[in-house]
Order: structure tokens, then sequence, then C-alpha cells
């Protein structure tokens, strides 16, 4: 109380612009995001500001936290009305009743020697235990962090680094290995020194419902950077944006909605915190005072991990916590051919012959919204009129090397023939007089039921020899309905595309063996549920640079593989599908991890005439060709938490300019590319990090920094590590066809006599290390770490 007392002598410090502070207005569309600022703002509410710790035991590490009541207070100077957070007494009657300062619960948990989690609670807990999606499993413990007692406070350490909890005022304070200071919790008295208004951490009592939230506040140090928060499509860092983690169906990559937000996000500093919720939450990473990271919670408690290290080492952490990706099957690696829509079985067979005819490498063929039949009415049946034999057709497919995806979605038209069973079995979610919140039907995916009804319609279509399943839309849960569980939108809109893919993700695995999925909305967690695409992207430069920022995003946020529509989904005809534009995203998409051509306009390559069909080809087989190293580095991206589309940082932390780079990626960790973003370009300026690179159309050696560079036949600059083997296959027209019995290794030395590379064959459990060293003008393999089921033929990379 006295810390606090002589900091709001300090009046100015606390000096709030209510032009600024004002409440939110309520959302005006259907699903607008949720932007819980305003409930920090409102000159209404009451404000308890974590203050001191008390009661704590440095064995258990429990204790409590006294947080001070106050209220934003209005003043007047110079023709500008302020308001002031000043201490207040309690409005309850009667008095003794209640706490004006009350002491809550404050709990701290070592879950590995470099993850911390703590949790605080804003009142009593009495609701029931909920079913834990967003971990893997059960938290662990540990206890290998050495305590001491300092100045005023508590240390643990551990090799990573320290957590330190000061007791008056109440801190907790991160610092790497070296003593570097992280960051730490933002006290009341801490701000001093700035006339510019900033919320420390407390919680918020709202006046109009007495429900509460957090903020969570943290220290941003000068020049720290911050990236995650899911597919976020706005500048990759997050430094000075206000990013509001809610999905929504943002019709589009070009503005900051996001489909498949996510809880989570790193810092250059040394770390990494996950906000583990289902409520709206706004993170505003100095948007509004640059020094302040401010994680606005829906949530009355908060659940956070802080995780410490390089962004490999994050990654690792938060992924063993929420999941790693398992490894998708073989042939989704491979091209998926779409449009929106193909509708008959002649069609599809028209398609996939015409494919092989033009040797155009391909393993799926996806049916969109058409093949009901009534177009978007989702009923899981072939139309009877337009797709004869389902079943034979989806087997001569197979036969061919073609696997099968079908779109879908969670909501349900009342002209659908299901809807009177959705309704009548309370298979949906309902509002609070137990009607439907929208127009249409929305599966309830908390309710069994519910999940049973509709993995028996989908294991229908798995077992007539559908391979995937499109897991289309799933952002717009209700915010005001009431689900089988009890609990409202507000924290269940947020945990349905998580209910949603792995209802899908599950019976795919129970019925054909694979991991694989194809969806568009996630949450923290979805990773478990591969794969995910990036949604309705402009058919422009714009779009598809958004896109790159999205997929880096979203790897940061512990997603290993990624796709996203070629070309784009919104040109709607083959005349205004720029080809130029065309090509460039192909090579793009093919240095994907997984590669699909879908939009509204067809994508099929023989429609844009025979040079475009020849390039489309080119850039085609180069995945194809590239398929052993593809299918290694998912393997490693898979057990260590790493994207395949990846940010520079990841793999080079100590660079500075890494950490600045967001038009370029590393494809898994040894290729960097560099797309071509604009219409008519062949060069541009690509910054390469630390060591050397070599081109891998060229054969040219790179020294690290900025040079200009040409695109060859493939529209993008492509560039290897030295010291890289990079294994290749001979084409093949799908990956059903492969031998991987006979694998080239490619060798990219410049400035090495040494070679390094992953393999990993279909149908193995690990992969295996090659190592080459060089005898002369030779390369030799060291050992053959698969003992002859293979035979290697080994080559210098040169231009291609």
């Amino acid at each position: 109380m006295i810390v606090f007392e002589k900091f709001a002598a300090a009046t100015l410090c606390w000096l709030v612009a209510t032009s600024v502070f004002a409440a939110n207005p309520a959302p005006g569309m259907l699903n607008s995001p949720v932007d819980i600022t305003g409930d920090f703002r409102a000159l209404e509410n009451f404000y308890y500001l974590a203050d001191q710790l008390t009661d704590f035991d440095p064995v258990t590490h429990r204790g409590k936290i006294t947080y001070q009541r106050a209220q934003l207070v209005p003043k007047h100077a110079f023709n500008n009305d302020l308001a002031g957070l000043n201490p207040c007494k309690p409005n309850e009657f009667p008095e003794n009743e209640y706490a004006a300062n009350p002491a809550l619960p404050f709990t701290m948990d070592f879950i590995s020697p470099r993850a911390i989690r703590i949790r605080l609670t804003s009142g009593p807990q009495v609701h029931a235990p909920q079913p834990e999606l967003m971990l893997a499993g059960p938290v662990p413990k540990d206890n290998s962090w050495k305590y001491e007692k300092v100045s005023g406070g508590h240390r643990y350490t551990s090799p990573a680094g320290s957590v330190t909890l000061l007791e008056n005022p109440w801190h907790i304070v991160w610092r790497d290995a070296s003593g570097k200071l992280l960051t730490q919790t933002d006290h009341a008295v801490d701000n001093q020194s700035s006339f510019t208004p900033t919320m420390p951490f407390a919680f918020v009592r709202r006046t109009a419902d007495y429900s509460r939230s957090y903020n969570a506040a943290f220290t941003l140090a000068p020049g720290e950077k911050i990236y995650g928060c899911g597919e976020s499509f706005t500048s990759l860092d997050k430094r000075g944006q206000k990013i509001i983690l809610w999905a929504d169906d943002a019709n589009g990559v070009e503005s900051q909605e996001s489909y498949k937000p996510v809880p989570f996000f790193m810092s250059s500093r040394g770390y990494g915190m996950f906000i583990h919720t289902t409520t709206p939450i706004t993170c505003d990473f100095g948007n509004t005072f640059n020094g302040l990271d401010s994680l606005m919670i829906g949530d009355d408690e908060l659940d956070l991990f802080v995780f410490l290290g390089t962004p490999r080492e994050i990654l690792d952490e938060y992924t063993k916590l929420t999941g790693k990706s398992p490894m998708p099957p073989l042939w989704s690696f491979g091209l998926w051919m779409s449009r929106c829509t193909y509708n008959a079985e002649p069609q599809v067979r028209d398609i996939a012959a015409k494919m092989r005819e033009n040797k155009i490498p391909c393993d799926v063929l996806h049916l969109d919204t058409g093949w009901f039949e009534t177009d978007w009415q989702c009923d899981y049946e072939f139309s009877k009129t337009r797709f004869p034999d389902p079943r034979k057709m989806l087997a001569d497919l197979k036969a061919d090397g073609f696997r099968v995806s079908c779109w879908q979605l969670p909501y349900f038209v009342p002209k659908n023939k299901l809807f009177p069973e959705l309704v009548a079995n309370n298979l949906i979610v309902r509002d609070a007089k137990g009607n439907l919140p929208y127009e249409d039907a929305v599966l309830d995916f908390s309710n069994p039921k519910t999940v049973e009804w509709y993995q028996r319609k989908l294991a229908g279509l798995l077992n007539l020899g559908v391979s995937a399943i499109k897991v289309d839309f799933g952002e717009a849960a209700p915010n005001n309905g009431i689900w089988s569980d009890g609990r409202t939108g507000f924290y269940e809109h947020n945990l349905f595309p998580l209910r949603y893919n792995k209802a899908v993700a599950d019976i795919t695995r129970q019925t054909t063996g694979d991991n694989i999925i194809w969806a568009r909305s996630a949450w923290a967690g979805s990773q478990r549920y591969p794969v995910h695409w990036g949604g309705d992207a402009e058919s422009t430069d714009d779009g598809m640079a958004a896109e790159l920022r999205g997929g880096l995003s979203f790897g940061l946020s512990g997603f290993s593989f990624w796709s996203h529509d070629v070309g784009g989904f919104t040109a709607t005809a083959v005349e205004n599908m720029d080809k130029d534009l065309f090509a460039r995203w192909l090579a793009f998409g093919m240095l994907s991890s997984h590669s699909r051509c879908h939009g509204i306009a067809p994508k099929e390559p023989w429609l844009y005439g025979q040079a475009f069909l020849d390039q489309f080809r080119t850039i085609d087989e180069l995945k194809y060709k590239l398929m052993p190293y593809v299918y290694a580095q998912a393997r490693d991206c898979s057990e260590h938490g790493l994207p395949m589309v990846r940010a520079l940082f990841v793999e080079f932390p100590g660079d500075p300019g890494s950490w600045q780079i967001d038009d370029e990626y590393l494809y898994g960790s040894q290729m960097l590319v560099a797309p071509l973003w604009h219409g008519g370009e062949t060069v541009r300026a690509v910054y390469l990090p630390p060591g050397a690179w070599i081109d891998y159309q060229t054969g040219k050696a790179y020294a690290a920094g900025w040079h200009t560079l040409a695109a060859g036949k493939i529209p993008a600059v492509i560039l290897v590590r030295d010291g890289t083997v990079l294994p290749h296959i001979a084409l093949a027209q799908s990956t059903a066809q492969m031998d991987w019995s006979k694998i080239e290794l490619r060798v990219y030395a410049q400035d090495t006599s040494t070679a390094k590379g992953l393999i990993f064959l279909p149908g193995d459990s690990e992969a295996h290390e090659l190592t080459l060293s060089k005898t002369g003008d030779n390369f030799t393999l060291d050992t053959d770490p698969l003992k002859g089921r293979v035979g290697w033929t080994i080559s210098v990379g040169e231009a291609h």
C-alpha cells in the first residue's frame, strides 16, 4: 500500500486521456473481432493493480498477490480532459464483507530448465474442470532449478537463465544465463518518468456485470522485436502493433484479421510466452506505450507459460507442451490441383488424364464445393447424377497415383436435408433461449454425440476412398452461443477451430492411418492436426507477399506444415489470372511444405498456353526431384517443432540482419528462397545470412550480406547453404511411383571439405544424417546409414 500511495502522489504519471481510453463500441458486424482494450480504459470500472507478494513459500512456489483497488478519475487542465488511476475505497455494502484490496493466489511452477508457468486468479474459481485440448498432455514438473534468497525476494536459476520474484513492489524478472534482462512485469511505480498513460499489471472488474479480465503487462526493451501470434498477415515484427487474437474469416490476407490466431509469441531478446486461454486476447506490443507489452486477456484467470532460449529452443519447448506436428503422408507433399470447383466425374477424370498426358507431376485432386447434389449444401454424399460411381472413380484415380480430397464445412443452411436432424438431436450450438444464434445450424463439437455423428459421416467418405477432408471455415462460432458443456462463445469461439481440426484428424487417422486434413482455421494445439492453408488470398503481388508473412508467423507459432493457394484465390477466370504472378507464386508454392493450386479461376496449366504449360512443368518437377530433401526436412520439423517455411533468424539468431527479413525464407534448414514479388521482375535484392551460399540454379557462390541476384528458369532466387548435401530422386509423375532405392546426393560445398544432409525413407521410423568428405576432387559418403538399402550417386551441385 505504501508503494502505491507514493506513486499515486505523482499524479501526472497516471494521466490517461479519456479520448484515447474510451471504451470500445460494441462490434457493428456479426463476428467482428472482440477487442477487450476498452474494458481497461472505462471510467466506470474498477482496476486492481498487482502490488505486493505475500505469504510466499519458496518450496512450493505458492503465495498471494495483494491488489490495490483503483479507478480512473477525470481531471481537466489546459482545455484537455485526462483521467488518473487513483486508489479508491470499496463500493460494496456491507463494507466489511468484501476485500477492498484483495490478496489472491499466485503460483509458479517449473516445467523444464527453460520453461516456467505462472498462474494468478482474480477471484474464486468454482467452475467444473474442462477437458484440456490446447495441451498435448499433463504438464510436467522440473525440480532442477536452484533457489536462493535475495534482497527483497527470491531467485531461481537454471542453466538457461533465472527468474526472480520481488515482493514489494511485486515484480517477476526474467534473465538469461549471462544475466541479461529479458523482461519483467510492470508495476504502478515503474513509469513515473513518463507523462504517457500506461496500465500496469492488473485485472479489471467491469461495473456492467462484475466480470473480470487480466492485463498482464511486461517491459519491452529498445530494439526488441516480437514474432508469432499465429497466421498474422501484418508486418512480421509485431512490435508497435495491436494484435487481436480472435478467430475470424479474414476474407483475404491483407488485413490484421486472422483465420488462425495463436496465443503464443517470441521475442528477439530470447524468451517466448504462451497465454493458456481460449478467451479473446488483445496483445498491445508497444502500440499504446512503446516500452510495454500489454496482454489483455478476457479470462478471469491468468495462466502464462514463459520459455527461455533461442528461437529453436523456444519452439521446441512450446511444442513439447502443446504438441508437435505429426508427419503427414508422403503423397501430401506432392502437387494438389484444384479449382472452385470440379463438379462431375467426367470432368475429374479428364483433369487427371490431362495431368498425366502433359506430364505434370501431381498427387492430389481436390473436389471443392460442387461434389454434392446441390452446390455448397454439404450432406457428405456424392451427387448421384454427376458422380454415378464415386467408389470406382476414387479407386481408378488412386491406381494412377492420384488421391482425392473433398470439401465440407461445419455450417448447415436451413435447406440442407440434414438441418432437421441436427436440430432434433440437439447436435448444434444454441443461444440463451435455446434457439439458433444464426440462420445456419452450427455443429457443437463440445458435444460427444455431435462428434460421433460427424465422424460417422466422414468415415463413410474415407471408407469410400477419399483420402483427405478439407476442413473449411470454422472461424465463426457464435459469440453469443451456448455450448453443450455450458460455456458461452466467449470461451468456445476460439476453441472451435481446435475441436473441429481434432474431430476430422482423429477419424482420418483411425480410418486411413494418415495424419492429414486441409484446414483453414486454427488455435493453439491445432498443429497436432496438419495441414493448414492460408485462406482466400487476393490474386495480387501484395496478396502473395502477405501470404509469406502469414506463413512465417504461423511457423513461428509452432506449426511445421502450411500451404497457400498458388496464384491466389480471387481471380475469377483464366483471362484475368496474371500468368506472370501465377508462375512466381507457383515457385513459392512448390517450395512450401505443401503445394496446392486453387482458386475461383481454373488453375490447370494447359489453359494458359504452351509456354506457360512448359514453365509450370519445370517448376513442378523441381519439388518432385527434391522430394527426399523435402521429406527428410519435414521429419526433422516434426520432431523438433520447427517450420518448413522458416524465418531466417530461426537458424541465425545471432545475426541482426536475419531478424529484419520478411520477404525471404529458409526452406527447411539448408535452402534459402527469395521469391519474386513484382510483375516482370527477374532480379531482386537478396540478404544472405552468415556463411557462404551457392545458387541452386547457376552454381555460383556468394558470401553473406546483400546481393542483387537473378532468378533462373525457376522464377525465384534459390540458394543452398555451403556444406550441404541435397538428396534428389528420379522424376516421377506421383510420389507413389518414386523409386527410393536410388538416390542422388548432390553436394554444395564452396569453402568446406565436409558436407551434411538428412535422409528419411518412407516407412522408416527415423531420419539419418549423411556426412560426405572430400578426397581429392571427389566427395564420398563416410558411412552408409541405410546399410545398402539405397544405391547412392554422388554429384557436385552445378547449374540447373
